[in-house]
């Protein structure tokens, strides 16, 4: 697995999701231009997308793929399996990823979001021979999978499928003991088959740069996203560490923690273990604003965003401004109220989090109102 390493240089990793948007709503060219100049500037290569993310295909070959030299970057998507169908067989969406992107091959393609139900999907498909179809046809370099399940499943998956070469975990201090997510279970299992590890949602979807001063007190050497991107790029065995940057603050910001990258001290270790304990004692939403929930939802609920209003309304001393947010995105259309949901259950269904959302929505009304 050594070329793996070889291939990405700087295990900072820039994912493609979340994105600068301009006052209309849609991606940023121009910035994310800049970002993406600052990016492969100071040496770093690896960018991730996927089929499932809007406009990100597309938007790295207009920033990316049509003003580098093929050997300036490398680019990771994947197939969102849930999207296939007799009509969008995986060669059609492989197909349609070449053409978004516009390039020839991908250096690395990863079957997106394993867990059981998806699994099932990529089984009926037979996405495992078409991939490896792929890479002995140089289409893909190197083959994975992310990943939304238990230990238990990840070391099924790898003891069944050994043709993969690598694996992208979710993994941060907050859920590395996460009875949910369970981080430091998959990390073992994905050692103990000696692959190499992405890491996806180190600052948990901004989450963890984003905590209130009071939180992050014991955060005495460095800024609260550096501890969390530190810890995740410390661990033994990671190839990269992505980032989802969505202004040219962050990306600094992160080019300065992996420039050069130092290992978290024994005393800052410690200080991420007060501020997750004080996290977890105030009962934050640990919602990382994927979206997965909300295409989905009957009452367009932008489940991610009460989400971020209620930790705001948990930790802020200003209760009053997340109250006052929350009537003004109901006022402007931009969502339906949290008390409009009929609790049909689709948003948990898609949440890697697997936060009981219609629980959690169902307290929200009276929190952002009364």
């Amino acid at each position: 697995m050594d070329d793996l390493f070889q291939l990405n240089k700087g295990k900072l990793g820039f994912g493609l999701m979340r994105l600068p948007k301009d006052g209309s709503g849609k991606i940023d060219q121009k910035e994310t231009e800049c970002m993406v100049d600052r990016f492969i500037e100071h040496g770093f290569t690896y960018f991730d997308t996927a089929y499932a993310y809007p406009g990100s295909e597309e938007i790295f070959k207009k920033t990316i793929g049509d003003r580098y030299d093929r050997d300036k970057y490398t680019l990771a998507s994947k197939m969102s399996g849930w999207f296939l169908s007799e009509e969008l067989t995986p060669e059609k969406m492989f197909n349609v990823q070449l053409e978004r992107t516009g390039l020839e091959y991908f250096d690395f393609y990863l079957l997106h979001s394993m867990k059981e139900e998806n699994l099932k999907i990529y089984d009926k498909y037979d996405a495992w021979s078409y991939c490896m179809k792929l890479k002995k046809e140089g289409k893909i370099k190197h083959f994975g999978f992310s990943f939304h399940d238990t230990p238990e499943f990840l070391d099924k998956v790898l003891t069944e499928h050994p043709e993969t070469e690598f694996v992208q975990l979710q993994i941060n201090y907050l859920d590395w003991t996460n009875p949910k997510v369970q981080s430091e279970g998959i990390y073992e299992v994905a050692r103990k088959h000696n692959k190499p590890i992405i890491i996806m949602e180190p600052v948990k979807g901004g989450l963890l740069s984003n905590l209130s001063p009071k939180i992050t007190e014991p955060f005495t050497s460095a800024s609260p996203a550096s501890y969390a991107l530190r810890f995740a790029a410390g661990l033994e065995g990671v190839l990269a560490v992505l980032s989802g940057m969505s202004t040219m603050e962050q990306l600094e910001e992160n080019i300065s923690t992996f420039s050069p990258l130092q290992k978290l001290s024994e005393e800052e270790m410690e200080a991420v273990r007060e501020v997750k304990k004080r996290v977890e004692e105030l009962q934050v939403i640990q919602c990382t604003s994927c979206r997965y929930c909300t295409p989905g939802c009957p009452k367009k609920i932008a489940i991610p965003d009460i989400f971020r209003l209620l930790n705001d309304e948990a930790v802020m001393n200003n209760k009053e401004k997340p109250k006052n947010e929350y009537s003004t995105m109901i006022s402007e259309g931009k969502s339906g109220r949290a008390s409009d949901c009929i609790k049909c259950g689709r948003c948990e269904k898609e949440c890697p989090q697997h936060l009981p959302i219609r629980e959690l929505l169902a307290t929200a009304e009276d929190k952002l109102c009364n």
